[in-house]
């Protein structure tokens, strides 16, 4: 009787399970793709993977044992098959098991110009071809800690009581005032009294105005859904259509805001190191340029997370004995190499930088008594620079009034969101981490492109 399996089930049978599961497992079903097939006239060996794991199985098929060695020896990479065959432990091969072949039924054939053939692709070639570029190590190890990582956000916040909020993907207002929004329109022109919603809609760029007011009813809530910008740029960090996690408390503030993003940091990189122990292996290996990946997600890990007002990094920056590119005055809007030197020159670790200046932060944020900053905070990380923006909300009416007024903002549209300060308002701060971004941290992938399934940036649609 033969009985199936998965490839990721014979390795965690043989890395986790005792010898003894193994007697009696001499006959099984296998069920994947062809990576690599190689034979030497009497005997051939097929590197197979079913998708349930990074790594492949190796097969081995005999002519004297096998009916269809012939076809078995013609196959090509990118091929189904599904196998019976003998389980053999291998201790001192260079993979710890393998599966003699004993019958072999070829399910799908893969033409002879499969563009993935053995050898080394580009990125760059690969991104032409996303509809098949799973297949290559780099996306099965980049997409499967993707996955991991998705399930890591739920189960932390899932875990300490946060209610899961599904926000709105069309909506009437711009979170974040930039205008860079998509319309969403049933017209080719833009008389939107006469449209399907009878006014202007937009793809939302995020979605934590929504989830602000259940902050209100549940305490603790998080929404992690698609936003999108119409922000005409190329660069290796933007991208038209991404994911955001956004939590939000009620009756905390900054400090314990701070506190949270440390926690949920951590939670995610514990996580991923242990539930894609193989494909973290590979992504540092390979894929990482300094080969370091692993060790800097374990420094963070066990690291403390420093805090700096914003007043003292631009001191900090303006005493350093460095050329920036961007000129450091009180006032900006910290660039990449800014934050990259203080995280990793200076504090050699994770840092929040607090207190910025309002005219540069977002209308919600909590006004500072000062008059000048804001309570918000950045995450900054070694090796990425921003991870993760954060703040505490303005709870109070008058004061977000005034911050809409000074900023630009319709405050028709955002009435319902002033209400909320009337009807039982409190101290509450979130945050935001945009999930692509947080996926590159964890995988040492330095563009956007390569942690999409499908990217959609500017003049791009073509799947």
């Amino acid at each position: 009787m033969f009985e199936f399996k998965t490839v990721r089930e014979l390795y965690e049978m043989f890395l986790y399970g005792e010898e003894l599961e193994f007697e009696g497992l001499d006959m099984i079903e296998l069920e994947g793709w062809v990576k690599t097939n190689r034979n030497s006239g009497k005997i051939g060996f097929i590197a197979l993977n079913d998708g349930t794991y990074f790594k492949n199985i190796q097969l081995i098929y005999l002519e004297e044992t096998l009916d269809n060695f012939e076809d078995a020896a013609k196959l090509t990479t990118g091929s189904a098959i599904k196998v019976t065959g003998k389980f053999k432990l291998t201790p001192e091969g260079k993979q710890p098991f393998e599966v003699e072949v004993t019958e072999l039924v070829i399910e799908g054939k893969c033409a002879e110009d499969f563009p993935l053939q053995k050898k080394r692709h580009t990125l760059e070639y690969l991104r032409e071809i996303p509809h098949l570029r799973p297949r290559a190590n780099t996306y099965l190890a980049t997409f499967r800690v993707r996955s991991v990582l998705a399930m890591a956000i739920h189960e932390f916040f899932q875990s300490q009581g946060f209610v899961y909020v599904q926000t709105p993907i069309i909506t009437g207002n711009d979170a974040e005032g930039a205008g860079e929004t998509f319309t969403v329109t049933t017209r080719s022109d833009d008389n939107y009294e006469k449209d399907f919603f009878g006014k202007h809609a937009s793809l939302t760029v995020s979605g934590q105005l929504h989830v602000e007011s259940f902050a209100m009813a549940f305490r603790d809530v998080y929404t992690f859904g698609p936003t999108f910008r119409a922000e005409n740029s190329n660069t290796s960090t933007h991208a038209s259509e991404f994911w955001m996690i956004e939590p939000e408390i009620a009756f905390a503030n900054l400090e314990d805001d701070m506190d949270l993003i440390e926690d949920c940091i951590k939670f995610c990189i514990q996580y991923v190191l242990e539930e894609a122990p193989a494909e973290m292996e590979f992504l540092n290996d390979f894929v990482d340029k300094e080969k370091t990946l692993v060790s800097r997600l374990k420094a963070v890990l066990n690291s403390e997370f420093k805090r700096l007002d914003y007043t003292d990094a631009i001191d900090l920056l303006q005493e350093a004995n460095v050329k920036f590119e961007n000129p450091v005055s009180w006032g900006i809007d910290l660039a990449s190499e800014h934050e990259k030197y203080l995280c990793e020159q200076v504090f050699k670790g994770p840092i929040f930088i607090i207190n910025y200046p309002k005219d540069i932060k977002a209308f919600y944020m909590r006004l500072n008594d000062d008059n000048k900053t804001v309570a918000a905070c950045d995450l900054l990380v070694p090796g990425i620079g921003e991870l993760v923006g954060g703040s505490q909300r303005e709870e109070r009416y008058e004061v977000l009034e005034q911050m809409m007024e000074e900023k630009g903002i319709d405050k028709e549209t955002l009435q319902w969101y002033l209400d909320l300060r009337r009807f039982g308002g409190v101290n509450h701060a979130g945050f935001g981490i945009g999930f692509e971004r947080l996926v590159m941290f964890m995988t040492g992938v330095s563009n956007i492109r390569d942690v999409v399934a499908y990217p959609r940036t500017p003049r791009n649609l073509k799947f």
